[in-house]
Protein backbone atom coordinates (compact mmCIF):
# COMPACT_ATOMS: atom_id res chain seq x y z
CA UNK A 1 0.00 0.00 0.00
CA UNK A 2 0.94 3.64 -0.83
CA UNK A 3 0.04 6.86 0.85
CA UNK A 4 -1.69 9.19 -1.82
CA UNK A 5 -1.18 12.97 -1.26
CA UNK A 6 -2.46 15.32 -4.13
CA UNK A 7 -1.02 18.84 -3.87
CA UNK A 8 -3.33 21.53 -6.04
CA UNK A 9 -0.87 21.26 -8.51
CA UNK A 10 -0.76 17.58 -9.48
CA UNK A 11 -4.35 18.67 -11.09
CA UNK A 12 -3.57 20.84 -13.51
CA UNK A 13 -2.90 18.63 -16.54
CA UNK A 14 -6.51 18.38 -16.59
CA UNK A 15 -7.03 21.73 -18.46
CA UNK A 16 -8.62 22.01 -21.15
CA UNK A 17 -9.75 18.49 -21.08
CA UNK A 18 -13.16 17.14 -21.63
CA UNK A 19 -14.76 14.85 -19.05
CA UNK A 20 -17.58 13.72 -18.77
CA UNK A 21 -19.21 12.08 -15.37
CA UNK A 22 -22.69 9.74 -14.85
CA UNK A 23 -24.34 10.60 -11.58
CA UNK A 24 -22.85 14.21 -11.47
CA UNK A 25 -25.34 15.89 -10.26
CA UNK A 26 -24.81 15.61 -6.83
CA UNK A 27 -22.35 13.67 -4.13
CA UNK A 28 -18.97 12.62 -5.30
CA UNK A 29 -20.11 13.11 -8.71
CA UNK A 30 -20.71 17.07 -8.63
CA UNK A 31 -17.88 17.47 -6.31
CA UNK A 32 -15.68 16.01 -9.23
CA UNK A 33 -17.40 17.95 -11.47
CA UNK A 34 -16.79 21.30 -9.98
CA UNK A 35 -13.08 20.35 -8.82
CA UNK A 36 -12.60 19.76 -12.57
CA UNK A 37 -14.13 22.75 -13.32
CA UNK A 38 -11.90 24.88 -10.96
CA UNK A 39 -8.81 22.84 -12.64
CA UNK A 40 -9.60 24.34 -16.07
CA UNK A 41 -11.70 21.31 -17.87
CA UNK A 42 -14.49 21.33 -19.50
CA UNK A 43 -17.29 19.02 -17.82
CA UNK A 44 -20.67 17.21 -19.06
CA UNK A 45 -23.02 15.95 -16.37
CA UNK A 46 -24.99 13.00 -16.76
CA UNK A 47 -27.80 12.36 -14.33
CA UNK A 48 -31.55 11.78 -13.89
CA UNK A 49 -31.80 14.72 -11.90
CA UNK A 50 -30.74 18.47 -13.03
CA UNK A 51 -27.86 20.19 -11.34
CA UNK A 52 -28.12 22.75 -8.78
CA UNK A 53 -28.95 26.17 -9.64
CA UNK A 54 -26.14 27.02 -7.47
CA UNK A 55 -23.85 24.86 -9.59
CA UNK A 56 -24.83 25.80 -13.01
CA UNK A 57 -21.75 27.94 -14.33
CA UNK A 58 -19.13 27.74 -17.50
CA UNK A 59 -17.58 24.57 -18.94
CA UNK A 60 -20.19 22.71 -16.12
CA UNK A 61 -23.35 21.51 -19.19
CA UNK A 62 -26.26 18.62 -18.09
CA UNK A 63 -27.63 16.09 -20.06
CA UNK A 64 -30.71 14.52 -18.79
CA UNK A 65 -29.62 10.44 -18.81
CA UNK A 66 -30.88 7.21 -17.43
CA UNK A 67 -27.69 4.87 -17.21
CA UNK A 68 -30.03 1.84 -17.25
CA UNK A 69 -30.29 2.66 -20.59
CA UNK A 70 -28.29 1.58 -23.70
CA UNK A 71 -30.06 4.32 -25.73
CA UNK A 72 -29.80 6.95 -23.04
CA UNK A 73 -26.03 6.40 -22.59
CA UNK A 74 -25.24 6.70 -26.22
CA UNK A 75 -26.95 9.97 -26.49
CA UNK A 76 -25.48 11.07 -23.62
CA UNK A 77 -22.07 10.79 -25.39
CA UNK A 78 -23.04 11.88 -28.45
CA UNK A 79 -24.01 15.03 -26.69
CA UNK A 80 -20.25 15.46 -25.36
CA UNK A 81 -19.10 14.94 -28.38
CA UNK A 82 -21.30 17.62 -30.07
CA UNK A 83 -20.38 19.88 -27.63
CA UNK A 84 -16.74 19.45 -27.79
CA UNK A 85 -15.56 17.55 -30.45
CA UNK A 86 -14.14 14.82 -27.97
CA UNK A 87 -14.06 13.21 -24.57
CA UNK A 88 -10.78 12.99 -22.34
CA UNK A 89 -11.85 11.01 -19.32
CA UNK A 90 -15.13 9.23 -18.76
CA UNK A 91 -15.82 9.10 -14.85
CA UNK A 92 -18.66 6.15 -14.31
CA UNK A 93 -19.71 7.48 -10.85
CA UNK A 94 -23.19 6.63 -10.71
CA UNK A 95 -24.49 4.95 -8.39
CA UNK A 96 -27.42 3.35 -5.41
CA UNK A 97 -27.47 2.10 -2.05
CA UNK A 98 -28.36 -1.39 -1.46
CA UNK A 99 -31.97 -2.98 -1.71
CA UNK A 100 -32.05 -6.96 -1.25
CA UNK A 101 -29.93 -9.21 1.32
CA UNK A 102 -31.62 -12.24 -1.13
CA UNK A 103 -33.33 -13.08 2.32
CA UNK A 104 -36.78 -11.46 2.16
CA UNK A 105 -39.69 -13.92 1.54
CA UNK A 106 -41.63 -12.10 -0.98
CA UNK A 107 -44.10 -14.09 -2.99
CA UNK A 108 -46.62 -13.79 -5.30
CA UNK A 109 -50.06 -14.49 -4.99
CA UNK A 110 -49.76 -17.95 -5.80
CA UNK A 111 -47.33 -17.98 -2.41
CA UNK A 112 -43.83 -18.52 -5.22
CA UNK A 113 -41.19 -17.03 -4.24
CA UNK A 114 -40.51 -13.64 -6.35
CA UNK A 115 -37.08 -13.49 -8.55
CA UNK A 116 -35.01 -11.25 -6.21
CA UNK A 117 -34.45 -7.28 -7.34
CA UNK A 118 -31.70 -6.61 -9.57
CA UNK A 119 -32.14 -2.64 -9.80
CA UNK A 120 -28.94 -2.16 -7.48
CA UNK A 121 -26.58 -4.38 -10.26
CA UNK A 122 -28.30 -2.75 -12.86
CA UNK A 123 -26.79 0.53 -12.21
CA UNK A 124 -24.09 0.32 -9.73
CA UNK A 125 -22.45 -2.51 -12.19
CA UNK A 126 -24.25 -3.11 -15.46
CA UNK A 127 -24.37 0.83 -15.89
CA UNK A 128 -20.65 1.05 -14.85
CA UNK A 129 -19.60 -1.53 -18.02
CA UNK A 130 -22.11 -0.18 -20.56
CA UNK A 131 -20.15 3.11 -20.00
CA UNK A 132 -17.01 1.42 -20.09
CA UNK A 133 -17.77 0.41 -23.05
CA UNK A 134 -19.17 3.18 -24.38
CA UNK A 135 -15.96 5.46 -23.42
CA UNK A 136 -13.49 2.92 -24.82
CA UNK A 137 -15.38 3.33 -27.80
CA UNK A 138 -14.88 6.68 -28.17
CA UNK A 139 -11.94 7.19 -26.44
CA UNK A 140 -9.95 4.32 -28.77
CA UNK A 141 -10.80 7.18 -31.99
CA UNK A 142 -8.65 9.77 -29.80
CA UNK A 143 -4.46 9.81 -30.77
CA UNK A 144 -4.15 11.08 -27.50
CA UNK A 145 -6.68 8.72 -25.83
CA UNK A 146 -7.44 9.24 -22.50
CA UNK A 147 -9.24 7.41 -18.89
CA UNK A 148 -11.63 5.66 -17.45
CA UNK A 149 -12.74 6.17 -13.92
CA UNK A 150 -14.96 3.71 -12.02
CA UNK A 151 -16.22 3.87 -8.54
CA UNK A 152 -15.95 1.21 -7.08
CA UNK A 153 -16.27 1.41 -2.57
CA UNK A 154 -14.42 -0.11 0.36
CA UNK A 155 -16.89 -3.00 0.06
CA UNK A 156 -15.33 -4.11 -3.82
CA UNK A 157 -12.90 -5.75 -1.04
CA UNK A 158 -14.28 -6.10 2.12
CA UNK A 159 -16.73 -8.27 4.25
CA UNK A 160 -20.21 -5.93 4.18
CA UNK A 161 -23.58 -7.47 4.67
CA UNK A 162 -25.17 -5.59 1.70
CA UNK A 163 -25.64 -8.33 -0.89
CA UNK A 164 -26.41 -6.62 -3.64
CA UNK A 165 -24.53 -3.84 -3.04
CA UNK A 166 -21.53 -5.77 -2.28
CA UNK A 167 -21.88 -7.53 -5.43
CA UNK A 168 -21.66 -4.92 -7.43
CA UNK A 169 -18.89 -3.03 -6.30
CA UNK A 170 -16.64 -6.47 -5.97
CA UNK A 171 -17.76 -6.69 -9.72
CA UNK A 172 -16.87 -3.35 -10.60
CA UNK A 173 -13.27 -4.05 -8.99
CA UNK A 174 -13.16 -7.54 -11.71
CA UNK A 175 -13.61 -5.21 -14.32
CA UNK A 176 -10.85 -2.72 -13.39
CA UNK A 177 -9.14 -5.69 -13.32
CA UNK A 178 -10.23 -7.22 -16.28
CA UNK A 179 -9.37 -4.64 -18.59
CA UNK A 180 -5.61 -2.86 -17.47
CA UNK A 181 -4.39 -5.26 -19.36
CA UNK A 182 -6.30 -4.87 -22.36
CA UNK A 183 -6.40 -1.46 -22.35
CA UNK A 184 -2.44 0.33 -21.53
CA UNK A 185 -0.47 0.39 -23.69
CA UNK A 186 -2.20 -1.54 -26.45
CA UNK A 187 -5.10 1.83 -26.66
CA UNK A 188 -4.13 4.82 -25.14
CA UNK A 189 -6.45 4.20 -22.27
CA UNK A 190 -5.88 4.22 -18.19
CA UNK A 191 -8.37 2.29 -16.24
CA UNK A 192 -8.01 3.09 -12.15
CA UNK A 193 -10.85 2.86 -10.13
CA UNK A 194 -12.12 4.39 -6.45
CA UNK A 195 -12.61 2.67 -3.18
CA UNK A 196 -14.45 5.10 -0.72
CA UNK A 197 -15.30 4.24 3.08
CA UNK A 198 -18.39 5.89 4.59
CA UNK A 199 -18.82 9.37 2.58
CA UNK A 200 -21.28 11.90 2.78
CA UNK A 201 -23.82 12.01 -0.26
CA UNK A 202 -26.92 12.29 -1.03
CA UNK A 203 -27.94 8.83 -0.31
CA UNK A 204 -26.03 8.52 3.30
CA UNK A 205 -26.16 11.99 4.13
CA UNK A 206 -23.72 13.24 7.13
CA UNK A 207 -25.99 14.64 9.65
CA UNK A 208 -27.34 10.83 9.30
CA UNK A 209 -23.83 9.06 10.11
CA UNK A 210 -23.09 11.93 12.58
CA UNK A 211 -26.46 10.69 14.73
CA UNK A 212 -25.08 7.33 14.22
CA UNK A 213 -21.28 7.90 15.52
CA UNK A 214 -19.84 6.75 12.32
CA UNK A 215 -16.64 8.55 11.49
CA UNK A 216 -17.09 9.81 7.53
CA UNK A 217 -15.54 12.28 4.74
CA UNK A 218 -16.78 15.08 2.60
CA UNK A 219 -17.48 14.02 -0.92
CA UNK A 220 -14.71 16.48 -2.02
CA UNK A 221 -11.78 14.07 -0.65
CA UNK A 222 -12.81 11.42 -3.16
CA UNK A 223 -13.19 13.82 -5.88
CA UNK A 224 -9.52 14.68 -5.74
CA UNK A 225 -8.57 11.24 -5.97
CA UNK A 226 -10.74 10.85 -9.06
CA UNK A 227 -9.26 14.08 -10.40
CA UNK A 228 -5.84 12.83 -10.09
CA UNK A 229 -6.52 9.23 -11.57
CA UNK A 230 -7.14 11.25 -15.00
CA UNK A 231 -4.69 13.79 -14.49
CA UNK A 232 -1.63 11.81 -13.70
CA UNK A 233 -0.74 9.79 -16.76
CA UNK A 234 1.31 7.43 -14.90
CA UNK A 235 -1.33 5.63 -13.07
CA UNK A 236 -2.87 2.87 -14.50
CA UNK A 237 -4.54 -0.36 -13.05
CA UNK A 238 -5.21 1.47 -9.30
CA UNK A 239 -7.27 1.69 -6.98
CA UNK A 240 -7.78 4.87 -4.61
CA UNK A 241 -9.02 3.96 -0.59
CA UNK A 242 -10.25 6.85 1.36
CA UNK A 243 -11.24 6.51 4.50
CA UNK A 244 -12.16 10.18 7.22
CA UNK A 245 -9.76 12.16 4.06
CA UNK A 246 -7.14 9.41 4.15
CA UNK A 247 -5.71 7.93 0.80
CA UNK A 248 -4.36 4.94 -0.60
CA UNK A 249 -3.12 3.04 -3.08
CA UNK A 250 -3.81 -0.29 -2.26
CA UNK A 251 -4.32 -2.05 -5.51
CA UNK A 252 -0.48 -2.58 -6.48
CA UNK A 253 0.68 -3.97 -3.62
CA UNK A 254 -2.12 -6.08 -3.34
CA UNK A 255 -0.96 -7.62 -6.55
CA UNK A 256 2.36 -7.91 -5.53
CA UNK A 257 1.45 -10.17 -2.93
CA UNK A 258 -0.57 -12.66 -5.01
CA UNK A 259 2.24 -12.57 -7.96
CA UNK A 260 4.66 -13.81 -4.68
CA UNK A 261 1.37 -16.35 -3.58
CA UNK A 262 1.32 -18.09 -7.30
CA UNK A 263 4.63 -18.18 -7.91
CA UNK A 264 5.44 -20.05 -5.32
CA UNK A 265 7.93 -18.40 -3.48
CA UNK A 266 7.29 -20.73 0.32
CA UNK A 267 9.35 -18.83 2.68
CA UNK A 268 7.86 -15.00 2.58
CA UNK A 269 3.97 -16.76 2.27
CA UNK A 270 3.42 -16.20 5.18
CA UNK A 271 5.11 -12.48 5.80
CA UNK A 272 2.61 -12.47 2.20
CA UNK A 273 -0.72 -13.20 3.74
CA UNK A 274 0.35 -11.18 6.83
CA UNK A 275 0.58 -7.95 4.34
CA UNK A 276 -2.57 -9.40 2.45
CA UNK A 277 -4.15 -9.18 6.15
CA UNK A 278 -2.68 -5.60 7.40
CA UNK A 279 -4.13 -4.04 4.16
CA UNK A 280 -7.65 -5.69 4.31
CA UNK A 281 -7.09 -4.42 8.13
CA UNK A 282 -6.40 -0.86 7.42
CA UNK A 283 -9.10 -0.72 5.08
CA UNK A 284 -11.74 -2.15 7.72
CA UNK A 285 -14.98 -0.65 8.55
CA UNK A 286 -17.88 -1.48 9.94
CA UNK A 287 -20.08 -0.69 7.03
CA UNK A 288 -19.84 1.46 3.68
CA UNK A 289 -21.55 4.23 1.94
CA UNK A 290 -23.10 4.70 -1.01
CA UNK A 291 -21.68 7.03 -3.44
CA UNK A 292 -23.16 9.20 -6.60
Amino acid sequence: MTDVKINDSDLGSIRDHVVFITGGASGIGLATALLCIKNGAKVVVGDRNPLPADAVQRNLSYVSLDVTSWESLSAAFKEVLKQHGRVDHVFANAGVGPKTNLLEDNVDENGDLLEPSHHVLDINLKSVMNTTALACHHLKKSPQGGSVVLIGSASSFQVFPAVDYSTSKHGVLGLMRSLTTLLYPKFPIRINALAPSWTSTSIIPGDFMNALGIPFQGPETVARSAVLLMADPSRHGQVIYSEEGQLLEIEEGLRAAARNLVQGDREPIANTVDKMRQAQEAASFFGDGAEN
